[in-house]
């Protein structure tokens, strides 16, 4: 198994990064991901940034058919190692310098460096060093054992894509709100009657006591929306904590959804930071300790 699956690493460094490699050089988010990135702080400029992140591209996607098609040669994997190597640098320096800034990894995520983008990187690295030293041809890998190969293709792609935190909305999210409808969520707890627009939940809770104590941490606009027991749930993305603690984190919101700008007495609004990589709550003593003033229950 070991032999095979040395003999399929080139495979899938070129898939991946034959795909980060297309979004940096083709994809039409580089010039307005740029300036978010760490890149942009270490060349103090969004447009050498944009020009960096393309000519990565470009590399990739060299190096993706250089593996494909001398996957017996020791230089496309040397250079797919040393590739990596410099990923992990960078991603260091972005780490230390600018935690709340993207990398710019696949052009297209907006969240701050996370341990699935070194994890990834460092596979980049190790897998290079094996395809330097491997003789094996991918072709003669998928010949000889087709149904296997097949096997360690599939868990490998699945490995890649669950380190591509931009990837999350495709199945990390959406598995996140499946879980949360079967199973519920510490937010939900009653039932409900008449919805009132999701707009007007927005307005109400943006002009709540808990909105504005929270603002700080959210980062984006609302992502999301769902129902649950008379609750509505509203996400945002956003990040949590300074310097070296900084992490991402959803920041949820759940309000009464019959409640409207309207509605007699103070609304009840709960907020739970939930961390983005791992689902686990996040700050639930500091949630606790906010002020309970007009408009404003915080629970974990």
């Amino acid at each position: 198994m070991l032999s095979l699956t040395t003999g399929l690493l080139p495979l899938l460094l070129a898939g991946l990064l034959g795909w980060t490699g297309a979004a940096k050089a083709l994809g039409p988010d580089v010039v307005a991901t740029a300036p978010k990135t760490a890149l942009a702080r270490l060349l103090s400029s969004s447009e050498r940034a944009a020009r960096v992140l393309r000519a990565t591209g470009w590399a990739e996607l060299l190096l993706a058919g250089a593996l494909l098609a001398a996957p017996g040669s020791a230089l496309p994997g040397a250079a797919t190692a040393v590739l990596g190597a410099c990923f992990l640098g960078y991603l260091g320096y972005g780490r230390a310098r600018a935690p709340q800034a993207s990398c710019g990894c696949s052009a297209s995520e907006d969240t701050p460096v996370t341990w699935r983008a070194f994890a990834r990187a460092a596979l980049v690295l190790a897998g290079g060093l094996t395809a330097a030293v491997a003789r094996r041809t991918w072709w003669g890998a998928l010949g000889d054992r087709p149904v296997a190969s097949a096997v360690v293709l599939v868990v490998g792609a699945l490995v890649l894509f669950a380190l591509s935190a931009d990837l999350d909305r495709w199945w990390l999210l959406p598995l996140r709100r499946t879980r949360l409808r079967v199973f519920g969520h510490p937010l939900t707890g009653r039932g409900g009657a008449r919805q009132v627009p999701v707009a007007a939940s927005v307005e109400l809770l943006e002009n709540s006591l808990a909105w504005h104590t929270t603002s700080p941490v959210v980062r984006s606009a609302l992502l999301d929306h769902w129902e649950s027991d008379g609750w509505r749930i509203l996400h945002y993305s956003g990040v949590h904590g300074e310097g070296e603690a900084a992490r991402p984190v959803a920041v949820l919101f759940a309000l009464d959804a019959t409640a409207g700008r309207d509605t007699p007495g103070d609304p009840m609004i709960r907020v739970s930071y939930v961390d983005a990589d791992t689902g686990a709550p996040v700050a639930a003593e500091e949630l606790r300790a906010a002020p309970a003033r007009r408009s404003l229950r915080l629970v974990e």
